[in-house]
């Protein structure tokens, strides 16, 4: 029923599609696929062993997340998810996975864009995967500058100590695919891995629709 008010579109075309992404804009975005898993798992600088790569944060992507993000063109985490599952070898790696955690945005950022848009995305992933979604483990508890207009070291320091993990059990010994929308310097998803790690978590693997 909801179908018929809202039909399923492409989200790069707009046009309608069951699959929220047409074949001709699946051949327009394939220069932007990266599909790679990072193995991080030696490098003592990082806090989470696995960065999931899916798409280059440019022209359309980059046009198509800011809409998302900052337009209220909320119908478009269904062509995300499409985008990120798209790869079997990217999909069969991320179902090892047991629970899925949005990075979390501040409450008074939420309350002014109505939604937080990587817990929208990781929604609809964590059922095509069959894992656990968990948006009440991590919490933002300060209200950060916006990391884009900062330097790489300025944003090790504008993040550190922004999150908290609550209902430590839940998490626990369990391996954890951490989600954001984009990554950059990687100093927001690393921070958070670290206060993950310190919840004894058994894994952590990030996932982003882009990096930029």
């Amino acid at each position: 029923m909801l179908d018929l008010i809202y039909p399923p579109v492409c989200g790069i075309c707009n046009k309608i599609n069951p699959k929220y992404i047409c074949e001709n804009c699946e051949e327009k975005i394939e220069k932007y696929y990266i599909n790679q898993i990072i193995d991080y798992r030696k490098n003592k600088k990082m806090y989470y062993d696995y960065q999931i790569k899916i798409l280059k944060y440019e022209n359309i992507i980059r046009d198509k997340i800011i809409d998302y993000k900052f337009k209220e063109k909320t119908y478009l985490h269904k062509t995300f998810e499409k985008m990120i599952i798209n790869n079997q070898k990217i999909y069969s790696f991320l179902k090892k996975y047991d629970i899925m955690i949005p990075v979390p945005i501040y409450i008074t950022k939420r309350w002014a864009r109505g939604y937080n848009q990587t817990e929208l995305i990781a929604k609809g992933l964590s059922k095509k995967l069959n894992i656990k979604l968990k948006s009440n483990v991590l919490k933002k508890i300060r209200n950060t500058k916006k990391q884009s207009s900062l330097t790489k070291t300025e944003r090790k320091q504008n993040i550190k100590d922004a999150f908290i993990v609550i209902n430590e059990n839940d998490i626990a010994d369990k391996k954890i695919i951490l989600f954001d929308d984009i990554i950059t310097t990687g100093s927001t998803l690393n921070e958070c891995s670290k206060i993950l790690r310190k919840a004894n978590v058994k894994e952590v693997a990030i996932l982003t629709i882009a990096v930029d």
